[in-house]
This record gives structure tokens, sequence and C-alpha cells, in this order.
């Protein structure tokens, strides 16, 4: 934020207020070269954070960004959401959650750029990759490819959103934030399974993004055939090896990846704070000029906006800003200490070529110096195992395994991207207060099983599911008759076999729930077998088909198909019963999601029963109650552990769907996390045999001051009853901190209006585990409890000299290489 004066003269307060704009995330000629992007004639190493303005609400957006700019980020990234703006042909949606304008504008205040991936393709783990399914339904289309319908609709969308932000002056050429722009997004992934028609279609986007004029670069990521002037830029875990396909392009990684998506029915992805930043170290080290972190805060796929399929509600990424907007501790604070570092040695690393020395095997340095005497270092040892001392310019460094030191001066080590000593905040979902926890009212309405109202589509074949909704709803019922005589029945027990392309399936015999089924994020398509009861007479077979989000990416993947491909009953006296070939009336979507019974003005189309004795494990439910807002301000999630799968709404604002489906117990799930060593998504799963997701994040804006309407959809049966609001909070604090540590200091902050009111745990030795669950190694100190007890008892924060002067330890450890590790609880 620029100072502020007062000037009395119209031409001051002129120049004051175009000063003032320049600083709030105005830039002005946007060029590049082999080292760095160059705005307003200055060279800029930049930090990037992703945001997707509709994975939270406009009132978390200006709290997000500005957490991302005390976290020592430049500049934020976000996609454009195609499938949620152009919502039908021509017709365009920017209110709410995708009011881009006000998205960006919340940027460009906070004094902060803007990188703009238009796209229009996305792929993000949001639906359909964020192309707009009405498009896969005009006749002859194809997606990404040299293809003339989707290219017709691709630049008149793409055309729609530059036009937008010219005519609100945003982007840096017009003095904006937007410094960036870009078209497609990983193409390179795909683009020779679609031959020379991708060749074609690559070049052909490229050279229709350039024709737009925005002022800006262009880039596109992945893409090893970028003409120019488009960047070609890197994805991935790492990219300090990558290189641009032309020598004049700077090294630009536009995901960095801290963490991964969630999958319902499978472990949770994480990846720890210290290999993020020695990934980060390392690129910077090896001369890259802008990282953006993917995501920064991954936040929520509120509705049905979550792809996949399978992918959660939850869209939290494990990113330095939690789902809830709350600082991941330690990653947040980590990542901005090496932000830290890194820009004390920005100007050298932009005007000096780096000299690189052997330090060992797997050790080097790279040293920038310029001819004034100005010298920064990277000391890395890419030994995924061994920590070791080096030499460097007559002075020893100890460097952890797989870590990176950083030297601004060539001689001070003020970071090392192993060494962690910023708290370790542990937020979880607590109960609300007994004022907020009285049990609700709920009222009913049960859907019929089957057909209800008019048929949709009748046909003596199975059809595609995603063919017949067009993904206007999860649901489509497939139903079918049979006639069962007593001699086909006596003395057997059916069986019901099925066959389906995805994604799950409840089977209902007469109105009664008696299966269900699904496939996982790995596997779409499954097969079930399970006995059934019918009876001697008539019988309807009604199977509600679902799908949980759409495929996000692939070649060719708006063709990959959903829904029921074979219906067979076995055991009949006969022989099997082939239904796959019968009369199949289809019904799209739910009589409840057709009136939109969840809104205001729906919720009086259809008979509510409200009972004290609440129906539970019922299937195809609507339940309603009226509630307060949970008291305080703590963000706020929705506990849904006690329910089976469906769809929440708040005042009509989707939450989103619930399923705590639980992971399998025999997951590769691990109690302790080896940073060291390349990462993949598997290599550090928690959670299994859990729910995968329990609580979905229900914004505090979306609450009135009392009578808000909270509508959940059951599909096939929980206990309502234990519904309830939880709040986002923190109530224990971790931190550790080594001897050798840059800043030898164990540092504890509770949230405000907090203190310390209890040391859980303290060992001043070789102390164990991760925060939550440290224990004490062969060497501690006795007194290291009283001693923490003594500095922060009682406080909100206090900080602890790591050294032998405070402590003593008690066993065989090695001076130097003796630790501090904290845990407190913090009270009101």
């Amino acid at each position: 934020m620029g100072k502020l004066f007062f000037f009395y003269s119209s031409s001051c307060c002129l120049l004051f207020f175009l000063l003032l704009c320049f600083e709030l995330g105005s830039a002005g000629n946007v060029t590049y070269d082999a080292r760095s992007l160059i705005v307003d004639g200055q060279r800029k190493l930049l930090i990037s954070a992703s945001i997707h303005y509709p994975r939270s609400v406009p009132a978390m957006w200006p709290g997000l960004v500005q957490t991302a700019k005390e976290g020592g980020v430049d500049v934020i990234e976000t996609y454009v959401f195609w499938n949620g703006h152009e919502i039908a042909p021509s017709v365009y949606n920017f209110e709410g959650r995708f009011d881009l304008v006000k998205f960006v504008k919340t940027v460009q205040q906070a004094g902060m750029y803007c990188i703009l991936r238009i796209g229009p393709f996305v792929a993000a783990e949001w639906n359909y990759g964020g192309v707009p399914v009405w498009l896969h339904y005009i006749p002859g289309t194809v997606f990404r490819t040299d293809n003339e319908n989707f290219k017709f609709y691709m630049q008149r969308f793409m055309t729609y959103i530059v036009d937008l932000m010219k005519k609100e002056k945003l982007f840096a050429s017009q003095g904006g934030p937007i410094i960036l722009s870009q078209v497609e997004n990983e193409y390179g992934y795909y683009e020779q399974g679609y031959g020379e028609g991708g060749k074609r279609y690559a070049q052909w986007a490229a050279k229709m993004a350039v024709a737009q004029n925005t002022g800006v670069p262009w880039i596109m990521c992945q893409q090893y055939d970028a003409p120019d002037p488009v960047i070609d830029t890197c994805n991935g875990f790492y990219c300090d090896t990558f290189k641009p396909t032309a020598p004049h392009r700077p090294k630009i990684w536009t995901e960095n990846w801290p963490g991964w998506f969630q999958l319902f029915g499978a472990p949770n992805p994480h990846r720890p704070a210290e290999d993020v930043a020695f990934a980060v170290a390392r690129f910077f080290q090896k001369g890259g000029t802008v990282n953006n972190y993917y995501m920064y805060h991954g936040g929520t796929n509120f509705g049905r906006t979550a792809g996949g399929p399978f992918i959660t509600t939850s869209y939290d990424y494990e990113a330095p800003i939690d789902e809830y907007g709350l600082p991941n501790l330690p990653k947040w604070g980590h990542l901005k200490e090496l932000h830290r570092a890194i820009k004390l040695c920005e100007n050298l690393l932009l005007t000096s070529n780096p000299v690189n020395i052997s330090l060992g095997h797997s050790q080097e340095a790279d040293v920038y110096a310029d001819a004034s005497g100005g010298c920064a270092a990277f000391l890395a040892n890419t030994d995924d195992k061994n920590d070791v001392t080096v030499t460097f310019r007559n002075a020893s460094y100890h460097l952890p395994a797989w870590s990176v030191s950083i030297l601004p001066d060539c001689k001070t080590e003020v970071y090392n991207s192993a060494k962690v000593h910023r708290p370790d905040m542990q937020p979880h979902c607590a109960p609300s207060s007994k004022k907020d926890s009285k049990s609700l009212n709920w009222e009913v309405f049960v859907e019929k099983a089957g057909i209800w109202g008019e048929a949709d589509l009748v046909k003596s074949s199975l059809e595609d599911h995603v063919n017949v909704t067009k993904d206007a709803s999860d649901y489509l019922w497939y139903t079918t008759r049979l006639v069962v005589t007593l001699n086909q029945n006596q003395g057997r027990s059916p069986v019901l076999m099925i066959d389906s392309k995805g994604h799950a399936v409840h089977v209902f015999v007469n109105g009664q729930l008696q299966v269900s089924a699904s496939g996982n994020g790995t596997v779409f398509p499954f097969k079930y077998k399970k006995p059934i009861t019918l009876k001697a007479g008539k019988n309807e077979i009604s199977l509600l088909g679902i799908t949980v989000g759409l495929p996000t990416a692939g070649p060719r993947y708006e063709w990959i198909p959903a829904g029921l491909t074979s219906v067979v009953i076995k055991g009949l006296n006969n022989g099997p019963l082939d239904l796959s070939k019968n009369t199949w009336t289809y019904k799209i979507g739910l009589e409840g999601e057709k009136l939109a019974i969840y809104t205001q003005g729906g919720m009086n189309r259809v008979n509510w029963v409200a009972t004290a004795n609440v129906p539970k494990m019922q299937p195809l439910t609507w339940y309603k109650t009226f509630v307060d807002p949970p008291t305080g301000d703590e963000p706020v999630g929705l506990d849904m552990l006690y329910m089976g799968k469906g769809l929440a709404w708040l005042n009509g604002e989707e939450i989103g769907r619930y399923w705590p489906r639980k992971s399998p117990k025999n997951g590769k799930c691990v109690e302790q996390c080896d940073y060291r060593g390349k990462f993949m998504p598997d290599k550090c799963l928690t959670g299994c045999g859990k729910p995968t997701q329990r609580w979905y994040h229900v914004p505090r804006s979306w609450f009135k001051p009392s009578g808000n309407t909270l509508v959940i959809f059951e599909e096939r049966g929980g206990d309502p009853t234990k519904i309830k609001f939880s709040k986002r909070r923190t109530s224990g604090v971790c931190a550790s901190a080594s001897e050798d540590y840059p800043s030898a200091t164990v540092h504890l902050k509770c949230p405000e209006d907090t203190h310390i009111s209890k040391v859980k745990f303290a060992s001043f030795g070789t102390p164990r585990g991760a925060c939550g669950s440290y224990q004490m190694g062969d060497c501690h100190d006795p007194n290291s409890v009283s001693a923490v007890e003594k500095e922060c008892a009682k406080r909100n924060e206090c900080k602890i000299q790591v050294s032998a002067q405070k402590f003593s330890s008690k066993g065989n450890c090695a001076a130097g290489k003796r630790k501090l590790a904290v845990e407190v609880i913090c009270s009101s």
C-alpha cells in the first residue's frame, strides 16, 4: 500500500491517485527474455498463488488474498471456468462466486499481480474440465482438436473474457494487474493422441490467443511446440530441470503441487512442507523466475462442480491456506520464510550468471555474484538419505538430506528447506457450543422409488447415463418390469448381476432398496452381484444410476461412458433372465430437484411432514430444518459422519455432494512421512479405514442472522439426528527447532484471544514423531516441560531459545544434533 499524503491542488491529487493505483497491483508494459519477465522495465522474480474464485465465496476473497500476501506472495493466479460462466450458448453468468471481475479487482486492491489462465479447458479436477456439457451435444463437435465447432465456441468464449477484462482495464498494458494469460492447458500430454489435428489445433490456439492483443505475454503449460511469442511452462512436483523449448523464454513453473487432490473412498495424500520448500528452492537455484503454487488455497467444490469422477467436495489440496481460509501450518509459515530468503537474493539472481561448484557426490552450490562484490549462494544436498557437512568458501555448513540452504551473502545461512521451526497448528472441526448443539427439528419428504411424473425416454436398451441427463442431474432412473411365475421362483434365490461404466447405483425392487454399488476414483466401471427378493407376479426393478462428477481430462475424455450396460437375473428355474433389452423407462433427476425444494421459492411445492421420530436409514429422503448460525466467527463445517450419500444446501446455496465413504483399511498409509526423496501422491497417505470426508464447508456469509434453511437429500439412508455444525478451530500448537537451525528458536503462538494453558509435550534431545504424536527419544532433558512452562505459561505467544545453556540433555546425543520439540494446548 502507498503511504497516505494529502494534497490540495487538483493536479497533485491526480498525481497521487495515479501513484496509488500503480502501487495497488497495477502494472504496465510486460515483456520477457531468457532470464525473467520484465514489468515496466524491471526484472521480476515472482511468487504466485493459485486461488480459484468459484471454490470460495466473495466474502472470503479479500482475506485469502491478504493471507497469501502476508505469506510472501506477489501474484494471484486463477483459471477461468467456462462451464460456470457460459451455462448455455451465449447465456452468461458472472454472479456470486463467478464474479470474475470482482475477484481480479480484489487482487488489484491488495497491490498484487494476477495471472489469468483462460484456457478455456482447465482440467483442475473440475466437472468436465471446465468445458460446457452442452457443447458435446452440438452435432459434429470433438473437443480439443482441429474441429470447427470446438474452435468456434472456444474462440468466442476466449474473446468474451478478454473483452470483459479490457473493458474493466485489467490487463497490465492498461494499468491493470494481469501480467500473463494462458491459452489451453497441459495439451502437450495429449496432443499426439489427436494426430495431425492435434498439432494444427495447438498452433491455432496459440495464434488465436496472441491475436487478442491483450498487451501481455501468453503462456501454454506443458506445451512442447508452443510457437513464438507464446512461452511454454512447466507443471509438476519438481521443475528445477525444466528448460523452455526456446532459449529466449524465461523459466516459469505454472503448477507447483504442494499437495494433492482427494477422492471419495481413498486415503488422504500428504506432501511435507520440507519437500515443497526443497522443490521451490531448487527451482530458483537453477534459474527459475516465476513459481506458482497449485493450489495455494484449494477451497471447496461447491454443488456439483467436482469432476474426476469421485473428486471430493473438499478441494483442500493440503495447500498453504486450508479449505476454510486458515493458514495451514507449518507449511504456510515455512514457505513464507523461504520466500523471504529468496527475495533477499532477487537482484543477484536476476542480474548475474550462476557458477556451479561441486561440493560432493550429491552436493553442489550455485553461486550468483556481481562485479560490485555482491554474492548469493544456494547449497544443495540431493542425497535422499544422508545428512552431510560441506565446506564452502572455507566455512562448514550442515546440509540435511534432500535440502537446500540459502546464503544471501555467500556466508550466512538464513534458511534451510529441511529445517522447519515455524509453529505447527493443528486446526480441527470441533463441536459447536451447547448453545449451538440443540437438537434440530426435521421435516421430511420421501421421493418415489422409480419414475415420477412423465417419462423422459422409453427404450428397449440401456442408454448411456450422461447422454440422457446431459449432466442436468447426478441422477437417472432406469425402470423396467417383469413377471415372475411361482415355478420360476420356487425354492430359488434370484441373484441380480449388474455391469456399469460408472459411477454408482442403488437397486430398488418393488420400491424397496436392495443393494448399492459403485466404482472408485481409479476404476470407474464396476460389476455387482447380489441376491434380491422377487415376488410371484409383477415386479418393478428401478435402478437409480448416479454420476459423481464427470471426467476432467484425457484424450477424447468427453466420450468416456457412464451408466448401466448389463442387467441380468440368475437363479430363476428357467435360467438367466437378461433384462438389458427389456423396455426401460427413464427419468432424469429427482422430483425434489425438479421442484427446487431446497430453495425458498420451491420448498412449499411438496408436502413436508414434521415428525418427532425422524426416520433413520430411510433411502430417497429429503430432510429440512431451520437453524441459527453457530456462534462466534470461526469457519463452519457440517458434520455428515452418520449420513450415507447425497446432497446438501443452506438457504438454497449448494454445499455440495457428501459421502463419508471409508478408505480401505489395508491401504499404504504411514504414521510419519519421510520428506526425503521424490514425492508421488501415494508416498505419504493417511486416514486408511477412515471416512474420506466427514466435514463439509459452509461459508459464514451464507448464514442469515436467524431462520436459515438446511436441506439434505439422502440417497440410501443415514441418521439425520446426528448432523451438526462444527467450528474450524485450533486448540493446540506445536513447534520444533534444532541447535543448528539458522534461528535456533521455538516459536509458539496461539490463536487470537487464547493463551497457552498446558504444555502437553516438551523434550530437548532427540524427540521423534510429528505434531500430535511426539515421543521422547534416547536423549532427553527431564526438565524440558518445566522450562517451557516457565517461558510460555498463560501467554499468547512465546519464543524459546534452543541452547545447552537453557537445557541439559541426558543420554547419548551429540551437541549440535539436539532439538527441542514442544506441543501446547491453547484455551480462552
